[in-house]
């Protein structure tokens, strides 16, 4: 089942990894082996996980890669099913 508008994963790791250690886009973008502009891309949710991305955010702050990845799944699906009745597809059965 779809989380009810679930948040982009950028607002997680500001809300729940950057402000509780009180740091800055820059400090943790130098700490995660990024640009200040590709983690910025992320937090105002302008880009999304990527695997890699992912595997950084999972070892920076002692989670599973596969969280990441889920909630960027979430995320994504979610927005897409916003539009489920504008996709013109014909359901498939056998003959």
């Amino acid at each position: 089942m779809l989380m009810h508008n679930p948040p982009h994963p950028g607002e997680v790791i500001k809300e729940l990894c950057l402000d509780p250690l009180g740091l800055t886009v820059t400090a943790a973008a130098e700490a995660l082996g990024v640009s200040r502009k590709t983690l910025s891309t992320i937090l105002n949710g302008k880009a999304g996980i990527s695997p890699e991305m992912a595997i950084r955010l999972s070892i920076a702050f002692d989670t599973s890669a596969e969280s990441w990845l889920t909630q960027q799944a979430q995320y994504e699906l979610w927005h897409a099913e916003q539009h489920r009745k504008d996709l013109n597809v014909k359901k498939l059965v056998a003959a």
